[in-house]
């Protein structure tokens, strides 16, 4: 979805978008993860070990990998013409019902709770992402995320 200005995107306080696209988890983008923040506990790098210990039978992404796609999902559905920059101010709520096997397919579920005006121009949204796993019922991560954008 493309909206031209903050006016069209205050009008959708309380809608929930169209899913994002699927896109699948490979041990790559887990292994590079795991570089980026020195956690290299071995449920998440070390596949012959996680297919013999594991409960899962298979490495599991990072929590925090999944937290770290929200903004993907967030510009995969919709785009603000007007937008010049955002940043991330903070989370709540964060969950992580399920566990994400290595070579799980995700998708983001985007709720706008709110846009509340700021100064200089900017809006204060808060977003309800549920990220959901293909074929499982549980998702894998449930957050509000709250972003300050500026026009």
């Amino acid at each position: 979805m493309i909206l031209k200005d903050f006016t069209e995107f205050k009008t959708l306080q309380g809608t929930t978008l169209e899913p994002s696209p699927w896109l699948q988890v490979e041990q790559e983008m887990i292994d590079h993860f795991a570089a980026a923040t020195k956690d290299y506990q071995w449920i998440h790098v070390d596949q012959e070990r996680a297919k013999l210990e594991s409960p899962y039978k298979s490495t599991i992404a990072h929590g925090f990998l999944s937290i770290a796609l929200i903004p993907k999902f967030l510009t995969d559905v919709l785009e603000v013409s007007s937008l010049k920059m955002g940043y991330n101010y903070g989370l709540e709520e964060v969950r992580f019902p399920h566990p994400v096997t290595e070579g799980s397919f995700l998708r983001g579920i985007v709720h706008i709770e709110s846009a509340e005006d700021q100064k200089f121009n900017s809006l204060k949204i808060i977003w309800k992402v549920t990220i959901e796993i293909k074929g499982v019922r549980k998702p894998a991560c449930v957050a509000k995320m709250i972003t300050i954008v500026y026009e």
